[in-house]
């Protein structure tokens, strides 16, 4: 993301012009936008026009419409994001209160307007803008016949491409066919690495299955490389890290950050910082329990006794549609930072989001035991 300007006044309205680079972008850019902001960004207008002859053409016209969004449709799958609302501003070829629903694209400046930029969207813009934040980790999770190639950035886990290969049984006296359909399915696996792992950006591959197919998969794909003179994939032997999941499907992910190899290699990235998080208050939780609070109400008791030593908050709960509902998830981010707590806002797309989300979407670490009074207990 690039910031192009920023005008936020003291009321904390205002607006920033943003460019979406990267499809990741377009994730930063939902999770930006509310219903009743201002979108003003170019589109594509299909305008009828009458000849002398009364015949109608319909021409595709490019221009820039400003809208109040009333709804936003985000496809996680493809990074499309599509917003509908009504036109407010002057346009030849659009009435105002018309409604048009906006494409964003890549690559092309939108200026968004709010009546208030609360601390979170300002945190977001900050970080979609830093550009250290950026995918480093690519993954594939494979059994035999199944593989799951993945893009992990610090707030996506993007499945990039699904390979589901028949492969035939062993048979007696004979594994001719069962080995055929073991090599299909890993060169399909070794094509979709070169198509999908840019190795410029890319610091470490982990390949996870359970058995010893990592192990074969990874024999096989150097030797093609030896042969095919592939230097692409042989100079990064060493960024490919084999470990052991249960299975070969997304979800064994989420065995895989919490690997202490994983763990080691992607100490510095805001995607493991999560996973320790999210560990450590499951471990909390169970050796210390007044420690470990989770659920709005009891999180929210924590910060008013400025207990809390990590808040941890999916961004789900900051996209709520009512405003009351998104304003005390922010007011509760404050009150924890008014104690110097660390704050951490989990993807909801992330696999360490997901653990959270199981979670009520928002947990917390306490600097110290914390006994809360049950509701229905009775006064001494």
């Amino acid at each position: 993301m690039k910031l192009l300007s920023e005008h936020i006044e003291k009321n904390q309205s205002g607006s920033v012009r943003l460019i979406a680079q990267e499809p990741e972008d377009i994730w930063h850019v939902y999770n930006l936008v509310q219903k009743g902001d201002q979108l003003k960004a170019s589109t594509v207008r299909g305008v009828k026009s009458e000849s002398k002859t009364g015949s109608v053409t319909t021409d595709r016209v490019r221009i820039t419409l400003t809208v109040s969004i009333e709804d936003v449709f985000f496809d996680s799958h493809a990074c499309a994001l599509r917003i509908n609302g009504r036109n407010i501003g002057e346009s030849k070829y659009v009435a105002l209160g018309q409604y048009h629903t906006l494409d964003l694209e890549l690559n092309q400046p939108f200026t968004l307007s709010k009546p208030e930029w609360d601390l979170i969207s300002l945190k977001r813009i900050n970080d979609a803008c830093d550009i250290t934040q950026q995918a480093d980790v690519a993954a594939v999770t494979m059994q035999e016949g199944l593989a799951v190639v993945c893009l992990l950035t610090q707030y996506m886990t993007v499945v990039r491409q699904r390979i589901d290969v028949p492969i035939p049984r062993k048979r007696r006296g004979s594994t001719t066919n069962y080995e055929k359909g073991l090599k299909r399915f890993y060169d399909q696996i070794y094509r979709a690495i070169k198509q999908h792992v840019d190795f410029d950006i890319v610091k470490v591959v982990i390949l996870g299955s359970p058995g010893f197919v990592r192990d074969q998969f990874f024999e096989h794909m150097m030797a093609e490389a030896v042969k095919a003179e592939d230097r692409n994939i042989l100079n990064n032997k060493a960024k490919f890290l084999l470990v052991h999941t249960s299975s070969g499907h997304k979800g064994a992910l989420e065995e895989v950050m919490r690997d202490p190899q994983i763990k080691a290699r992607l100490a510095d990235t805001k995607s493991a910082q999560e996973a320790r998080a999210i560990d450590k208050f499951y471990q909390m939780l169970n050796d210390e329990p007044d420690r470990a609070f989770y659920g709005y109400d009891d999180v929210c008791k924590a910060a008013e006794n400025g207990a809390i030593g990590t808040l941890m908050v999916t961004d789900e709960l900051f996209r709520a549609a009512d405003v009351p509902t998104r304003k005390k998830y922010i007011q509760l981010v404050e009150d924890s930072q008014a104690t110097n707590a660390e704050v951490l806002v989990f993807s909801s797309l992330h696999v360490s989001g997901e653990r959270l989300n199981q979670l009520t979407g928002v947990a917390a670490i306490l600097n110290f035991p914390l006994i809360l009074e049950s509701d229905d207990e009775s006064e001494p």
